[in-house]
Formats: C-alpha cells, structure tokens, sequence
C-alpha cells in the first residue's frame, strides 16, 4: 500500500496564505495598530483617543487633550518603535498627533 503524502497545515499557517492570496495585509495591519496603541497606551491615554487610524505607513491619533498631545510629540520616535515592535514588523514610520 502507498503512503499518504501528508497535506497538513496550522490553522495560522492558513490564514497567512489566505490575508496574502486576498491582499488584506493593509487591512490586518490598521486593526492590529490600533491594538497595538490601546495595549501601549494604557487607560489614561486611551481615555483621551478619540480615533486611531492608519492610511499607508502614517498613524493619525486624534486626542481630546493639547496637553496630552503635547506630551506625546516628544515621544514620537519611541511610540512609532514600540509600536512596531509589538507588531514585529515596520508598519507605521511617521505619527502624526491631532
């Protein structure tokens, strides 16, 4: 008797070759930045996002504090780092705080 080829594969790895053959990386990586800045922002910094998106490699945070805003902007470069270090890979390159 021949033996089965085996044709088994991770549920992960499935959907990787699913988001790619659909081109819904764009999409995936919007959702997960705006995980990623709720899980590195904590409460108090959440509680003044209004809006999060990301449109190419530029993040846009709308908060409902200046003085918040503020404080962020000489954060930039250590915020978009850790972002994409929580995403293991480079996805936002510019922050833009509104």
């Amino acid at each position: 008797m021949a033996k089965r080829i085996s044709n088994e594969s991770s549920i992960s790895d499935v959907l990787k070759q699913f988001i790619q053959a659909n081109k819904l990386e764009s999409g995936m990586d919007k959702i997960d930045v705006e995980q990623a800045w709720k899980s590195l922002m904590g409460n108090g910094v959440n509680s003044y996002t209004q809006e999060v998106v990301l449109k190419g490699s530029t993040l846009y945070v709308k908060l409902t504090s200046s003085v918040l805003r503020e404080e962020l902007s000489f954060g930039k470069d250590k915020i978009i780092r850790m972002i994409n270090e929580e995403l293991r890979k480079d996805v936002v390159t510019v922050l833009v705080l509104r």
